[in-house]
């Protein structure tokens, strides 16, 4: 247990540490992403999960400190116990902080997803020409304004 038990805003400077981490960690999975070093990304990805893990035990601990103090948990639960005389600026200002931190990683788990989709698509594209002789999602307009697919053909000669 963490020592938010007492106070919900106890723990917001470790869990300030985690995003962070975790974030570093996605910057990290980025550049390798950008590069195609599958071997790096592979490495990050257990580093990830702890990370993943202990920004959940510490937003955990804030949940049940704020359940003692008889709010909701969650965001919503933090936001009201803020705005009673309990609450510091200090634990203000620090919640805004990792209330921001959590959306810079936000945003950058997103992109790299769209990395990882467009790598994804790619390779089925690649996967596609080699097994079928064609790519599949690249429809262009035919002749009759139709979409069709372009593929490469291959013909044999008998002679």
């Amino acid at each position: 247990m963490t020592s938010s038990d007492s106070n919900p805003a106890d723990s917001l400077s470790e869990e300030h540490q985690a995003v962070r981490a975790l974030t570093q960690l996605l910057q990290q999975e980025q550049k390798q992403l950008i590069a195609g070093d599958i071997e790096a990304i592979a490495a990050l990805t257990e580093p990830k999960a702890k990370a993943a893990v202990r920004m959940a035990e510490l937003a955990s601990g804030r949940h049940k400190a704020l359940a003692k103090a008889g709010f909701e948990e969650g965001e919503s639960g933090m936001k009201a116990w803020l705005a009673t005389p309990a609450a510091s600026a200090s634990a203000h200002k620090s919640w805004q902080e990792l209330i921001a931190l959590a959306e810079v990683g936000k945003e950058l788990n997103r992109i790299n997803g769209t990395l990882i989709n467009k790598q994804m698509v790619r390779n089925q594209n690649v996967l596609n020409i080699l097994q079928h002789g064609n790519v599949q999602s690249n429809a262009v307009y035919g002749p009759d304004g139709q979409t069709a697919n372009k593929s490469v053909k291959r013909h044999i000669v008998a002679g």
